[in-house]
């Protein structure tokens, strides 16, 4: 797999480029602004672009408006953006192009490997990875009459795990439930966002993830 990263902290940057390294993933670009981030993907046209969504040379959301121009151009390149805070306005415009192959974490996630290489390679595959604390904020936001109010407490906590990209026998581990019982919870959980079932869990993540950007 090969990587693009960009980030215009030399120390944060350096520090992922030998975890992802470590982890048997190429990185073959670095970059500590936007602009050079663009001229890399369209010349290296790497497997995923990993970017701080607040970049030089103002530090607002220089990092995500290159991740829409990237997607716009290369739809088939994954994009995981980095953020230090929790900005649910930019996961919505993130999501504005669709939910495939795109990805928001805390930076905090860096540190944990395991957790940030699966983002990248899930990404790569054209799923959709949102930060735990990011679904935490976003469902707790549901406005009063929201469909999320009719689930219970296991099956809202099933649909933060979905969102974060989770397969059935992810969820079934960390809950420590049988796949059937997650199954159950998935169906439940569908029937009562109005939300089609489908056998393809890639259109399933996009169809949650859709209904939370709302």
């Amino acid at each position: 797999m090969r990587v693009v990263i960009a980030e215009d902290s030399v120390l944060l940057r350096r520090g992922a480029v030998r975890l992802l390294e470590d982890a048997g993933i190429e990185v073959v670009g670095e970059s500590a602004d936007a602009e050079e981030l663009l001229r890399q993907v369209r010349e290296l046209r790497p497997d995923v672009v990993i970017a701080d969504i607040r970049m030089p040379p103002t530090h607002v959301d220089e990092g995500l408006q290159a991740a829409r121009v990237i997607r716009d151009e290369f739809p088939e390149i994954g994009v995981l953006m980095l953020s230090q805070y929790v900005e649910e306005r930019y996961v919505s415009t993130l999501l504005e192009q669709g939910a495939r192959g795109v990805g928001y974490l805390l930076k905090d996630r860096v540190a944990e490997v395991e957790r940030f290489t699966d983002a990248i390679r899930q990404v790569a595959g054209g799923g959709s990875v949102l930060d735990p604390e990011v679904v935490a904020h976003m469902l707790g936001n549901r406005g009063n009459g929201s469909p999320v109010d009719a689930l219970n407490d296991r099956e809202t906590e099933v649909l933060s795990m979905m969102a974060e990209g989770k397969t059935n026998r992810a969820i079934s581990k960390a809950l420590f439930m049988s796949e059937r019982a997650v199954e159950r919870h998935v169906t439940a959980i569908f029937t009562k966002l109005a939300l089609p079932v489908t056998d393809e869990d890639h259109r399933r993540v996009l169809a949650v993830l859709a209904y939370l950007k709302t």
